[in-house]
């Protein structure tokens, strides 16, 4: 079997929840109405980018992930990748596993795997690939359902946890971090098999713990204390803030009070600052760093939080509405603010289709910066197929065949607004004919936020 056309099948549906569809659905709505929200109730305020959710049998748990997988339920048209990452139960790991396999399943259809996200994270030593420790296990499988009914489409990174410190899996989740269109899942339960009452004196100091962003030191707290460890730690670094939202175990559900398990979700928030509009902050540096370069003045550059973050922007260069310069970052690996900066240096003097730019045109130069979010695999049969899923005006796409890369913004629909014209421009632009296919083609689509300067007097 091939792995890049292989799909991961579930492995414990009619065990752990229905395997009929009908039935799953059934289980599903009862388990996202359940609310048993803890007193007090969440308040919103931010960004949605993380939940923690246990991972027991519906009949146990369900209740308690459904409450948190509840308030995805709005954000479905936002969320397009969801970070899955859940301890090993049956396989012995050192690091993270990876899958590579082109799809997991569930009874209600099939999920594509982020196959560019996974493999950018080949070069990270804690990184190992294992289908193996991904066949058996449930602890990311029982959301599968929850996501595909809240969300919709989305593709998927599933990292089973291993053997690996915090610090590992810190940088594994900083390096996926990307932007509103990323999700981050942790599947966790908590106590194991103690009594009802004690279990409720253990779980209730784990989630003091973990509502202080401090880290977890046992797994006696939690069978997935190393992958909590690793969000809690970024969390604490991006200043995220968090919320328990439910809380309960299994002698509250369908088990008995002697011997239970400990089960809580909780959702974690990025700052209302980070979603501000960073493109004042962008331009200006973008402007300052070729005005640096050129001897000129440069401006007073305004603070926003997002510049420490990693990001991935191109900065475009005109001159009375010609293009003068174009060089960008497919993927987040800097910080925006040195991001922004290095391309608008190499779009001013290392574009080749252009001579450097020079003093006497910079104050005719007008500066566009485009902020990408998270290149997302495409799935398609041949040219056709692919054609038909682009979106005009909303898509920028990357195209990889024979050796040969190339990309479109979404700005240039506005010059080649028909999808096969669009292709057509992309092929050539990689150097191949315009009319040239194979089954080896990949294509990625991304979405941008861009900016522009105001228009030159």
């Amino acid at each position: 079997m091939n792995p890049a056309t292989a799909i991961r099948p579930p492995a414990v549906a009619g065990m752990f929840y229905p395997g009929d569809p009908e039935s799953l659905q059934d289980d599903l709505a009862t388990c996202l109405a359940s609310c048993l929200t803890v007193s007090p109730a969440p308040t919103p305020a931010g960004l949605l980018k993380a939940v923690i959710v246990p991972h027991a049998g519906y009949v146990y748990s369900g209740g308690t992930a459904g409450t948190a997988y509840a308030l995805l339920a709005p954000l479905a048209g936002r969320i397009r990748r969801v970070v899955l990452l859940g301890p090993c139960h049956r396989v012995s790991v050192r690091g993270l596993a990876a899958p590579t396999v082109k799809a997991f399943a569930t009874p209600l259809g099939s999920i594509p795997l982020d196959r560019a996200a996974l493999d950018a994270l080949a070069d990270l030593p804690q990184v190992v690939a294992s289908d193996a420790a991904h066949a058996q296990e449930h602890s990311l499988e029982v959301q599968l359902p929850f996501l595909q009914t809240v969300l919709g489409e989305f593709t998927l990174v599933p990292l089973a946890v291993g053997d690996a410190g915090a610090d590992e899996v810190a940088e594994v989740i900083a390096r996926l971090w990307g932007g509103p269109e990323t999700l981050f899942v942790i599947s966790s339960d908590l106590s194991h098999f103690h009594t009802y009452r004690e279990a409720q004196r253990i779980d209730q100091a784990t989630a003091e713990h973990i509502l202080a962003l401090h880290q977890l030191t046992s797994f006696d707290q939690a069978c997935g204390a190393l992958p909590i460890n690793g969000l809690l730690a970024v969390a604490r670094r991006r200043g995220l803030r968090i919320e328990r939202v439910a809380q309960c175990n299994s002698g509250d559900t369908a088990g008995d009070k002697s011997r239970v398990v400990g089960y809580a979700s909780f959702a974690l928030y990025e700052p209302d600052v980070l979603a501000a509009d960073p493109g004042p902050a962008l331009l200006v540096r973008a402007r300052n760093a070729i005005a640096a370069q050129l001897k000129h003045p440069t401006r007073a550059e305004p603070a926003h939080p997002a510049l420490d973050q990693p990001g991935a922007c191109f900065v475009t260069l005109t001159q009375d509405g010609q293009l003068r310069g174009c060089i960008g970052s497919l993927e987040a690996h800097r910080p925006l603010d040195q991001d922004v900066r290095a391309n608008a240096v190499a779009a001013a003097f290392r574009d080749p289709r252009f001579p450097p730019l020079t003093a006497a045109e910079l104050p005719r130069t007008r500066v566009e910066v485009s902020l990408l979010t998270a290149p997302q695999a495409m799935s398609f049969k041949d040219e056709a197929d692919a054609l038909r899923q682009l979106r005009p005006n909303v898509d920028g796409v990357i195209f990889a065949a024979a050796g040969r890369r190339s990309t479109f913004l979404p700005q240039v629909w506005e010059q080649l607004p028909e999808p096969r014209d669009f292709m057509a421009h992309l092929k050539q632009k990689a150097g191949l004919p315009a009319d040239w296919w194979s089954s080896e083609v990949q294509l990625q689509r991304y979405e941008v936020q861009k900016w522009k300067e105001a228009p030159i007097p």
